[in-house]
């Protein structure tokens, strides 16, 4: 497929641009009508546009650039773009659906300058050599990969709206369980859990890691209402004997208590035992009669209790958030009959269970995309040639 220099196939307006002080895009982009651009995103409505046409935006500084991450879009229509992305539009050459997938599928960092902030400067990427097919061949793709793209944002639309569904049905079962306006009975929530603990690092911290043995959770692996298999260390036998206070059961909640990552929280997910936390993880157990684990969780992830949390985090007066065991085995939460527990517990796994399979279907979305973005761009997608994946 013939190579071309993207400023030989479309055209530069970044001399349209209007920057605008922070002052400024503070007062002005809190309203207005026209999507307000600064590098690759909206950040804001203005009353005023600088571009009535079909832009394609390419960060300049302040984006991402690496391999299938979101650099290039696209708007129609009155906007208003900073100095902080560069504006393409057509000029009969190419397509810019069709530049706007490329830009995002390949590599752009070997052209970023600036170690602190990354920069694209204009004459550099106006040399990026693109795989150009016919115009034709790229209505083709763009026309395909659009659609996988489609697909894609409705699946993570989908994801969304289950955990949104999640959040709202606990509000309506339980009302803020900070304020409590209905009511319920409070109690400690050393009352109610059977532990309630932290570990600690082994000797040697990360050196002394492993690639495969007993799992060891740290701050980095719980989310709120999600746990992250990415980076999870490893101990043996002997590190996990010296941490054999701090085991981890199913149906354990985990609690962030130190650090930026504080108050998030969830429930351990079973394909992961045997496992230890560290120092920067707490353990709480629920008493199955009392308390429902996933009750617990969804509650500590509420928004409200997630704002009481790292209020209390913050207000020890020490330089980093931190909650201790003895304010959490004296924190107070709200007891609903264990029955109504257990009925919200219920839903949450059917809830859960149906995102697994949305997000399953989402992985598969995202390597189709992979695999036709890499056929697009290896002359394999014409309007010639089926679509295999």
């Amino acid at each position: 497929m013939k190579m071309q220099r993207l400023g030989d196939v479309v055209k530069n307006l970044d001399s349209k641009r209007i920057p605008l002080n922070s002052a400024e895009r503070i007062a002005k982009s809190k309203k207005g009508l026209y999507p307000y651009i600064g590098a690759n995103n909206i950040v804001g409505y203005i009353d005023e546009y600088i571009f009535d046409e079909k832009i394609l935006c390419v960060a300049e500084d302040g984006g991402s650039w690496g391999a299938n991450q979101q650099c290039a879009v696209i708007y129609e229509g009155k906007t208003w773009v900073n100095n902080h992305a560069h504006v393409l539009v057509e000029n009969g050459k190419a397509n810019l659906e069709y530049i706007k997938s490329y830009l995002n599928y390949t590599s752009l960092n070997k052209y970023i300058k600036g170690a602190t902030r990354g920069k694209l400067n204009k004459g550099v990427l106006e040399n990026i050599l693109i795989p150009l097919p016919p115009l034709p061949d790229q209505l083709h793709i763009a026309n395909i990969l659009s659609k996988a793209e489609s697909l894609i944002a409705q699946r993570k639309e989908s994801i969304t709206l289950l955990d949104e569904f999640l959040k709202s049905t606990f509000l309506e079962m339980f009302g803020d369980p900070v304020r409590n306006a209905k009511g319920w009975k409070k109690t400690k929530l050393s009352d109610v859990c059977t532990k309630i603990g932290s570990g600690s690092t082994p000797n040697g911290g990360k050196e002394s890691y492993h690639k495969e043995g007993i799992s060891l959770i740290r701050s980095l692996n719980v989310h709120n209402d999600e746990f992250v298999y990415n980076d999870l260390a490893f101990i043996d036998d002997k590190q996990a004997h010296e941490l054999r206070n701090v085991v981890i059961e199913q149906n354990d909640v985990l609690l962030n208590i130190t650090g930026a990552s504080v108050a998030r929280c969830c429930v351990v997910p079973k394909g992961i035992l045997p496992a230890r936390v560290n120092q920067h993880v707490s353990i709480l157990r629920p008493d199955a009669n009392k308390l429902n684990h996933l009750f617990l969780s969804r509650m500590f992830t509420a928004r409200a209790y997630q704002l009481y949390l790292i209020k209390n985090a913050k207000s020890k007066g020490a330089t980093r958030e931190s909650i201790t065991k003895e304010y959490l085995e004296m924190l107070e939460i709200i007891l609903p009959p264990i029955k109504l527990q257990n009925r919200f517990a219920q839903i949450v796994e059917k809830t859960e269970a149906l995102k697994t399979q949305y997000q399953q279907s989402l992985q598969e979305l995202e390597n189709l995309y992979g695999s036709l973005s890499q056929k697009a761009f290896k002359g394999e997608l014409t309007r010639s040639k089926p679509v295999t994946q």
